[in-house]
């Protein structure tokens, strides 16, 4: 199995050293460092710590979770965002979200489903939060300011639009497959093609796009 190298980033001690032990004990996942801001982290990837997933906090001294995600996407756009914070309001995440963060969970989740997240994010793809993901990816939208696109104008099919629907309410590929009673290659084919037909490239936009044109609801 192929290890997923993680730097934590959380202003936090008793967090920060929590979520080192903890993703310690996770299959596939190596702990790369730790840092306790963002402008640390940054400092740690210019020299020369090598991560696959940066694994941030949002509220932070020196440089937030934003301002580092956003110069992150920036400097270092092969490493994924993934933001672990407490607070799931609005604003936050929509901003986590803008500035290029492939996913957000908040810290009540457990080892397994963080794991899970990080390999997502390693993979490519994006998780958030199933139980506010609906409400602050529709705030996101509506932060934008985006004009709606007329759905029959996508060229998507009819399994494609359930597809999308699926992603934008935070459902997995497995999840997905199960849901429609297809086989996950299958799943991959149809979000392959949706993606190229709406103009994204990953999970995030995808979401943006499916409460932007009414395709999932809040």
């Amino acid at each position: 199995m192929t290890q997923v190298r993680v730097l934590v980033v959380d202003d936090q001690a008793v967090v920060r050293d929590g979520l080192v032990a903890l993703l310690g004990l996770a299959d596939g996942i190596e702990v790369a460092g730790a840092a306790r801001d963002g402008q640390e982290a940054l400092d740690m990837l210019r020299g020369g710590t090598g991560c696959d997933v940066v694994l941030m906090d949002l509220r932070m001294p020196v440089l937030d979770g934003v301002a580092a995600t956003a110069r992150i996407a920036r400097d270092h756009p092969s490493v994924a965002v993934l933001v672990l914070t407490t607070y799931a309001d609005d604003d936050s995440v929509a901003a986590a979200l803008a500035a290029g963060a492939r996913g957000y969970l908040t810290k009540n989740a457990g080892r397994a489903e963080i794991a899970a997240a990080i390999r997502s994010a390693a993979a490519g793809q994006s998780t958030f939060d199933a139980g506010i993901a609906g409400r602050l990816v529709a705030a996101l939208v509506d932060r934008t300011g985006a004009t709606p696109v007329a759905p029959e104008r996508d060229g998507l099919t009819a399994r494609e639009r359930e597809v999308l629907t699926l992603i934008a309410k935070g459902l997995s590929n497995a999840e997905i497959a199960a849901a429609l009673v297809v086989g996950q290659s299958t799943v991959k084919t149809h979000i392959n093609n949706a993606f190229a037909k709406i103009g994204v490239t990953n999970r995030a936009d995808a979401v943006r796009y499916a409460y932007r044109t009414g395709l999932a609801q809040p």
